[in-house]
């Protein structure tokens, strides 16, 4: 009876701690659209300055507000990890092609999704919204220089 339990647990721990799979895999199915995924990476950089605005008024009074403190930081933590993935599983591993021709195209735009990882990640780690505003200025430069508009 014992073993059963300890089965079960280890298994439904095992389930638990899994990895979240992401909603694009890296099969070339044509289902996402580019200009879905930079409306959605915009809406991820929109809530996150959104929740760095509600994260710093909340801690005026952070006994009042733990709660709701604590989803802000957890949708601001969300939504950003959300652009790191973007860019790393759609743009990097699928999209901005090593055999690229225009070498100074390819290195600008590998370039500018590093500094698109990095602010998202200081957006993480602050609720600086100077780290916000260059994240949506890095997105915005991004996506003229790979649509080439």
């Amino acid at each position: 009876m014992k073993t059963t339990i300890l089965s079960a647990t280890v298994a439904l721990l095992a389930i638990a701690s899994a990895p979240i799979l992401s909603a694009h895999c890296q099969v070339p199915c044509g289902i996402y659209a580019d200009d879905n995924v930079f409306a959605t990476m915009h809406k991820d950089q929109e809530t996150i300055a959104k929740a760095m605005q509600q994260i710093n008024e909340l801690s005026k009074d952070p006994s009042k507000n733990t709660n709701q403190l604590t989803r802000w930081i957890s949708n601001k933590e969300k939504h950003a990890q959300s652009i790191q993935d973007t860019v790393a599983q759609y743009f990097l591993a699928q999209r901005v092609k090593i055999t690229e021709t225009d070498k100074a195209a390819y290195t600008k735009k590998l370039t500018l999704l590093h500094q698109i990882t990095v602010y998202a990640m200081k957006c993480k780690q602050t609720t600086d919204l100077e780290n916000a505003k260059k994240l949506h200025a890095t997105l915005d430069q991004f996506q003229a220089t790979y649509t080439k508009k």
